[in-house]
């Protein structure tokens, strides 16, 4: 049991801009609703570590595509206040002072104010959410309502099918690195949060014009 926790029992009372962004959520996106028509945001994390119990996030990068497009007036990087450094991660993403960074309260409120009910897209994007809800929770978030696409998920649906289980193929097929030499993209500003959101989408954009010439075409059958 954390501090929090202990002084509060299970329910930690909630920060008014958690409130904002979950009443975002009252009425979901329909089924029906077209691919051109929806907003994705790309995000990543660069953290101390890959322990998300333990680990922190150091730097937060983001950029939106809509119509197929990425809006590069969208771009967002933002680095964070954090109490942990460790050799090995800054050895990757190469961050060594985070102490001007923005504290982890306003960070929740830009955060969650320029997410939006959007749908939330990452490569492996399941470490990234452990990661934004631990770091959100002191404030009363439980859990990101937002709906979620994973790339890594996504590329292996449309190439390999649903059902495709990723230790049966070969080892590094689905990593972003791979999918970005497989599609044409050329790796440019690696392991930093923004250079990786960026990344990703255009990964998005490929995989999802290959979704509409499979048949994929709204949001229903995207999300799923």
């Amino acid at each position: 049991m954390d501090w929090l926790s202990r002084i509060f029992g299970n329910k930690i009372p909630k920060a008014v801009f958690i409130e904002e962004y979950e009443r975002l959520f009252e009425k979901p996106i329909p089924p029906m609703r077209p691919i051109s028509q929806l907003t994705f945001v790309l995000i990543d994390t660069e953290t101390t570590g890959l322990d998300h119990k333990k680990d922190f996030i150091i730097s937060f990068g983001a950029i939106k595509l809509k119509s197929y497009v990425l809006k590069i007036d969208t771009a967002l990087e933002i680095y964070l206040q954090t109490p942990l450094k460790r050799k090995e991660a800054i050895e990757v993403h190469e961050i060594l002072d985070t102490g001007n960074g923005m504290s982890i309260k306003e960070f929740g409120k830009q955060f969650l104010k320029y997410i939006g009910k959007d749908i939330i897209v990452g490569h492996h994007i399941g470490f990234d959410l452990l990661m934004l809800e631990k770091a959100l929770k002191p404030f009363g978030l439980k859990k990101l309502l937002n709906p979620v696409l994973d790339t890594q998920y996504l590329a292996m649906r449309l190439e390999k099918g649903p059902q495709f289980d990723l230790s049966l193929g070969k080892p590094g097929e689905y990593v972003l690195d791979s999918l970005c030499n497989r599609y044409g993209i050329e790796l440019d500003d690696r392991h930093t949060a923004a250079g990786d959101a960026f990344l990703t989408g255009q990964l998005l954009m490929k995989l999802l014009k290959l979704a509409e010439k499979k048949g994929i075409k709204d949001f229903g059958n995207l999300i799923r």
